[in-house]
């Protein structure tokens, strides 16, 4: 029981909410991408691509800014190349996603060796340190949990609701949701259906490669091989189970945070459970609300259909 005490403290609700950032970019990502007719299984690859640009960028700039903006540069270039083999080449968009992780785990890869002469691991380079809010810190409860915090974090719980804004009180928030639901109609009014689905796509990317950028120079100091660990498809998971919508998708990710909190406080307390146990909650949690919400979900109705002119 002492353990237990332990863990649960506040200390593990902050550590939820670092937790879930990482997962709630990516599932945020998704969610543009498939309103906008795009099946988007590329979030691990873009995110691993933004991770590694964000440590070039802050290595060779010596500010850990810099590196975020190569990390976006780096996201946009990676979803451009996305767009155009599902949109203009109507490719199959699940083999094409599948292309793109593929690519995220051997690329930096090969260009860690090149750059940096090491393989699977980056120097440590200057990073992105928490902020405190002065007002909110100061609160009882409240304060420990999310008055300091990376403004990483900050921007991610920020996004939610312009996203939400953005996709459900706004003209192209329509447009795009109408292409990803019948885009023959909705270019019969006028709407652009190739111009909105880059649209999303490309907004997917930004999202996608700041989860990265999170992980390697915020949440460490460094980019390590295959360092997401599966949180791109966390994301996803955690867009399927909030049903494609900005509010549902944090509540998911929250979860899904917590449950990567729990078990490294777990660990960190000596709680007498398997580690191996512990390690794999997150991913059994994530495969329980799969399960739990394919019946309930209602995609897009036209996800993963290539669209072709009339």
């Amino acid at each position: 029981m002492e353990a237990w005490s332990q863990v649960f403290s506040v200390t593990l609700f902050a550590a939820a909410i670092r937790s879930a950032t990482p997962i709630l970019y990516p599932a945020l990502a998704g969610i543009f991408s498939e309103r906008a007719g795009v099946l988007n299984i590329a979030l691990e690859g873009v995110m691993l691509i933004g991770a590694f640009a964000a440590v070039v960028g802050s290595h060779f700039s010596g500010n850990p800014w810099i590196g975020v903006l190569c990390a976006i540069a780096a996201g946009l270039l990676t979803s451009l190349i996305h767009a155009f083999m599902c949109i203009n080449l109507r490719a199959e968009q699940a083999i094409v996603g599948t292309g793109i992780n593929i690519l995220g785990a051997g690329l930096p890869s090969f260009l860690l060796l090149k750059l940096f002469g090491s393989q699977g691991i980056s120097p440590i380079v200057p990073r992105i340190y928490e902020w405190r809010v002065p007002f909110i810190a100061d609160l009882p409860v409240i304060g420990p949990i999310i008055g300091t915090q990376s403004p990483l974090v900050y921007l991610a719980l920020l996004m939610v609701p312009v996203s939400w804004f953005v996709l459900f009180k706004t003209s192209f928030g329509l447009r795009l949701r109408a292409v990803g639901e019948n885009p023959r109609a909705a270019e019969t009014v006028g709407v652009s259906v190739y111009r909105m689905r880059y649209s999303g796509v490309l907004i997917s990317g930004v999202l996608a490669s700041l989860g990265g950028a999170f992980l390697s120079i915020s949440y460490l100091a460094q980019f390590i091989r295959l360092m997401t660990a599966g949180r791109g498809f966390i994301g996803l998971a955690a867009m399927i189970f909030g049903r494609w919508n900005p509010w549902g998708a944090l509540l998911a990710c929250l979860i899904f945070g917590f449950a990567d909190a729990l078990q490294a406080s777990a660990q960190a307390a000596n709680v007498p459970i398997a580690p191996q146990f512990l390690l794999a909650l997150p991913y059994v949690l994530t495969i329980i609300a799969l399960v739990g919400a394919m019946g309930r979900a209602n995609p897009p109705a036209y996800v993963a259909k290539p669209y072709e002119k009339a």
